[in-house]
C-alpha cells in the first residue's frame, strides 16, 4: 500500500486529469476480414480484319525508302523505396525499446520506461502489445506530475503506470475488438472498437495503429491511462 504523503499527492494530481473506466466489456479477439481483390478480365484484342486482294504485277508500286528506326536508350530499372522500419504491414528489426527510442513521439516513455527499469524486459522475446502514449500525452498531465512521476521514490507508482500500458502477445488493430484485456500489470484494460470514432483504450484514443517491432507491436494513444488499482 502506498501511505507517503508524496504518493497521495502523485496520485491526486494524476486522478485529476486522467479517469479509469469500469470493467463492463468482454474479452474478444476476431480473426481479421481478409481482403479481396477484384478478378482481371482483359479486353479482347483479336478482331476480324478485312479481305485485300493481291495487286497484279504490273501495278506493284515501288517500296517506298526505308528510313532506319532511331535508336533510344533503354529505360532505367526502377526500384520501389523500401517501407520505413515499424510502419504499418511491415515488421522492424528493432525490439519494442529501440523502436520507441527512434520515433519522435514517444522521447518521454523511452525516459520513463529508462526510470522504472523496464528497458530490458521489453527488449525480451515477448512478444507485447504496447498501448505507448505519445509525447503530447505526457505533456498534458499536470505541471509538476510527470517531474515527480520520474523521481526514484515514485518508481513503484512509474512501474504499475507502465505495465498497465502493456499486454502480453502481439495484438494488432485487425485482432482487436470491444471488450476487456488483462495487462501485464494485472488490472484489465477496456478496448472499444468503433467504426467510425476507431479505437480507444479506456478513455485513451488510438492515433497510430501497428507500430511493428521484432518483439512485439506498439499502438500510439493520445492519453495516458491508470490501473483501477490506483
Amino acid at each position: 500500500m502506498i501511505k507517503t504523503q508524496s504518493h497521495n499527492n502523485l496520485l491526486k494530481k494524476l486522478g485529476s486529469l486522467v479517469g479509469v473506466a469500469g470493467v463492463s466489456i468482454l474479452l474478444g479477439l476476431p480473426v481479421g476480414a481478409q481482403q479481396q481483390g477484384g478478378a482481371l478480365n482483359p479486353r479482347p484484342s483479336i478482331f476480324d480484319e478485312p479481305t485485300y486482294s493481291r495487286p497484279r504485277p504490273t501495278e506493284t508500286a515501288p517500296a517506298a525508302p526505308t528510313t532506319p528506326p532511331t535508336e533510344t536508350a533503354p529505360a532505367a530499372p526502377t526500384t520501389p523505396s523500401p517501407a520505413p522500419e515499424g510502419a504499418t504491414g511491415t515488421t522492424s528489426s528493432d525490439n519494442l525499446v529501440t523502436l520507441a527510442a527512434s520515433n519522435d513521439s514517444f522521447k518521454t516513455l523511452t525516459a520513463a520506461l529508462k526510470a522504472a527499469g523496464l528497458t530490458e524486459t521489453l527488449s525480451g522475446e515477448g512478444p507485447f502489445t504496447v498501448f505507448a502514449p505519445t509525447d503530447a500525452a505526457f505533456a498534458a498531465l499536470p505541471q509538476d506530475a510527470l517531474q515527480e512521476l520520474l523521481k526514484p521514490e515514485n518508481k513503484d507508482i512509474l512501474v504499475k503506470i507502465l505495465t498497465y500500458h502493456v499486454v502480453p502477445g502481439r495484438v494488432t488493430s485487425t485482432d482487436l475488438k470491444s471488450g476487456e484485456v488483462k495487462t501485464v500489470e494485472g488490472d484489465p484494460v477496456n478496448v472499444k472498437v468503433d467504426p467510425t470514432a476507431g479505437v480507444t483504450v479506456n478513455e485513451a484514443k488510438v492515433v497510430q495503429p501497428d507500430i511493428q517491432a521484432s518483439n512485439g507491436v506498439i499502438h500510439a494513444i493520445d492519453k495516458l491511462i491508470l490501473p483501477p488499482s490506483l
